[in-house]
């Protein structure tokens, strides 16, 4: 191996076309560069998280006033992402990218993040899997099937992991590489030169930031990126999530520091409902209701919304709505019309506030969502449509309010056991309940479960939230889940080391920042 570069996953049979030394060696530069940075970054969060702790408000930067309030607009939007009114998401396994890129859709996120769990085969199979796509070569048998891409396809963008993540089977000079690096090199080294012969081009998602300094990180990424590969400055295109409460706050800010490798912000909806607790988890004030109860139509959802509309529209961004969980039960009609028609519903208060474009999770739901962008949106998007007026820190943090019952603490507690048990398994994207999770929605389950607890809130039946109930409730859940999948299956299906892992989580003294971080610990201890 190169000096500094140690891989500690298996090299299986394939791996060497996209872990060559190369593109191992770029990643190496890019490390050395930028991971101080990264690191420093990271402790800056939790440097926030101690000032809002202390009864500090969350509010717009008063040092970024100007950026706010300046008349700038971002570079451009290359042509295949003028119109995205539909786009489809998932994991990076290959059916699904093979399935995704023919499934309709004007675009496919290709997940490295939350619809990932980060095994070093799913990482790297991961890789293999969008190189062949890039360069239109990816084909499937399977179980008697074949699987090929259409003549037409969906766009590619890939979603690198979140600055937090590590990839634990590369290091450098014997530190780990971040995952956000290690998934942006592989896919922009191997990918680059033959989307844009193809007339598209490298084109992520980002997610999970906080702050426009962690924008101006992945903008220096990629100004050194397409430098040693010699493409023009812009190449790069990227859609940031806005899916932390604190980004929420810095929308301008980040499309500035990225204007000229942004085309696109996204409302992260799970997410950012994870992040409003989190971020606002030491006041007893900013309780949310069930889980269920906090849908966009609450106050500090649509506010949220339609902030993100606005700056994205007065800045020549597309404004990206976010994802429809639901997914079409097999042999059940009634079920399906009522899950179609809440995608429709949700789908047409996107267009109508003025998002230009929409994501779901299922193929089978990309034709509700195109009839309404359809429909609503005539034109390849809105961007002239700006929402009246502006929000407020009030307004952008005041809780909903709702029902706080047995039944919604329940549904945490099985939800997330359920999906840590498949993130266990190697599973990123998981059907629970009619639902497609991911981490997004296990992180809004256990942050949840431990904001009650910690408050030691009341259920609207009277009882108190503490250690004991939820303890409690989890061995029910288990013997639930016990039920529902046979014995066999839950002893291998990694039940009980998922319900610990909850346990510990919801009854930390302080709220962990991700569950993602500690399971993938899980990982490389065996």
């Amino acid at each position: 191996m190169m000096t500094g570069i140690t891989i500690k996953g298996e090299m299986k049979p394939g791996f060497e076309t996209v872990l060559m030394p190369a593109a191992l060696a770029f990643i190496a530069h890019l490390h050395r560069m930028y991971d101080p940075t990264r690191l420093s970054l990271l402790r800056a969060r939790q440097d926030r998280k101690r000032w809002w702790a202390e009864g500090n408000d969350l509010d717009f930067a008063p040092e970024t006033s100007s950026v706010r309030d300046g008349d700038w607009t971002i570079s451009g939007t290359p042509a295949d992402l003028q119109d995205r009114r539909v786009e489809i998401t998932g994991p990076c396994d290959r059916k699904m990218v093979i399935n995704a890129l023919n499934s309709g859709a004007k675009c496919f996120m290709a997940c490295l993040e939350d619809a990932t769990s980060p095994t070093w085969d799913n990482v790297v199979e991961g890789q293999i899997n969008l190189k062949d796509a890039a360069h239109g070569t990816i084909t499937l048998e399977d179980k008697g099937k074949s699987y090929k891409l259409n003549e037409k396809t969906a766009v590619l963008i890939c979603r690198p992991r979140g600055w937090h993540l590590p990839e634990a089977h590369m290091e450098v000079d014997g530190e780990e590489v971040a995952g956000a690096i290690f998934d942006f090199g592989l896919y922009f080294f191997h990918n680059a030169r033959a989307l844009l012969a193809k007339g598209s081009g490298p084109y992520f998602y980002l997610p999970k930031m906080e702050h426009y300094l962690e924008a101006r990180l992945w903008n220096n990424i990629f100004v050194t990126a397409q430098s040693i590969l010699g493409l023009p400055l812009g190449t790069i295109k990227s859609t940031v999530l806005i899916e932390t409460l604190p980004g929420a706050f810095m929308a301008d800010e980040i499309l500035f520091e990225l204007r000229d490798h942004i085309v696109a912000l996204n409302c992260g909806r799970w997410d950012y409902i994870f992040s409003y607790i989190k971020s606002l988890s030491h006041d007893p004030s900013k309780i949310l209701p069930d889980r269920a109860a906090v849908n966009m139509t609450v106050p500090f959802m649509s506010k949220y919304a339609a902030h993100v509309v606005r700056t994205c529209h007065k800045r020549r961004a597309h404004a990206m709505g976010g994802m429809s969980a639901f997914i079409p039960v097999k042999d059940d009609e009634a079920r399906n019309q009522a899950a179609f028609a809440a995608v429709k519903a949700d789908k047409e208060r996107e267009a109508t506030l003025g998002h230009d474009g929409t994501w779901v999770a299922h193929p089978g739901l990309v034709g509700v969502a195109m009839e309404v962008f359809d429909r609503l949106m005539p034109a390849a998007n809105q961007l002239s449509k700006i929402p009246e007026g502006s929000v407020t820190a009030t307004e952008l943090t005041t809780p909903s309010e709702g029902p706080k019952t047995a039944t919604g603490l329940a549904m945490n507690v099985n939800v997330a056991i359920g999906y840590i048990a498949a993130w266990l398994r190697g599973q990123g994207a998981v059907p629970l309940h009619n639902m497609m999770e991911d981490a997004a929605t296990a992180e809004i389950s256990r942050a949840q479960l431990w904001q009650w607890r910690h408050h030691g809130i009341n259920l609207d039946d009277g009882t108190k939230v503490t250690a004991a109930l939820i303890n409690g409730e989890i061995q029910k859940q288990l013997g639930v889940w016990k039920e529902a999948v046979g014995d066999n299956f839950y002893v291998a299906g990694k039940y009980t080391e998922a319900a610990t892992i909850l346990s510990d989580l919801v009854t930390a003294r302080e709220l962990p920042d991700f569950l993602t971080t500690p399971v993938y610990r899980k990982f490389m201890a065996g």
